[in-house]
């Protein structure tokens, strides 16, 4: 198997985070990517790892997800964040003002801790089905995710395309910061 090239780390393991606010929607997300199907109820208190094998471009990634522990603007993250991580994966809900405000602080707190290294980062609005409660519009995070130079999807944890879309995406976001091109079983680690 070989390994997917990386920048931190010599065994070429990539670790992309996500580190949301303290709802339950990435984790949601997370396990409909992972295992196909909606939990609507989850406890966000908990870090936990999945890892889920995925086909990009005809390349296989064998991920590891690290799904932390829900985040506030009061958190502090471990140092363990930073350390072999190649991307994050930032959620907020498009349907909470306050979500989107603590995503900004978490983005500043992640910046402060991996320092000036160039790292994907993903901005993703979740639960785009709940058209009547949303007050955060699709303009107002793409804008936020440019101010970041992030990339930036709207998804919803109900719906499994736009789950697996959200980790190619980061996937993609990654191989074009490693410049990695190359051919076969790949290794990255998602957190």
């Amino acid at each position: 198997e070989k390994e997917f090239p990386s920048r931190h780390c010599s065994s070429g393991r990539k670790d992309v985070q996500s580190a949301p606010g303290k709802k339950k929607r990435k984790s949601s997300l997370t396990i409909q990517f992972v295992e196909g199907q909606f939990v609507d109820s989850y406890d966000p208190t908990i870090e936990n790892t999945f890892t889920k094998l995925i086909t990009v471009n005809g390349q296989e990634y064998h991920l590891q997800l690290v799904d932390t522990a829900g985040q506030d603007e009061y958190s502090i993250f471990p140092q363990t964040y930073s350390i072999d991580i190649n991307g994050y994966i930032l959620v907020y809900s498009v349907t909470s003002i306050k979500s989107f405000e603590v995503i900004k602080v978490i983005h500043g707190k992640l910046l402060d801790m991996v320092g000036k290294v160039q790292i994907p980062i993903m901005l993703v609005g979740n639960k785009k089905d709940l058209h009547m409660e949303r007050v955060i519009s699709y303009e107002e995070g793409k804008a936020l995710a440019e101010s970041w130079n992030a990339a930036f999807l709207e998804s919803s944890a109900k719906e499994n395309q736009t789950a697996v879309d959200v980790f190619r995406r980061i996937i993609l976001e990654a191989e074009k910061i490693d410049g990695a091109a190359s051919q076969g079983k790949s290794s990255c680690s998602v957190m």
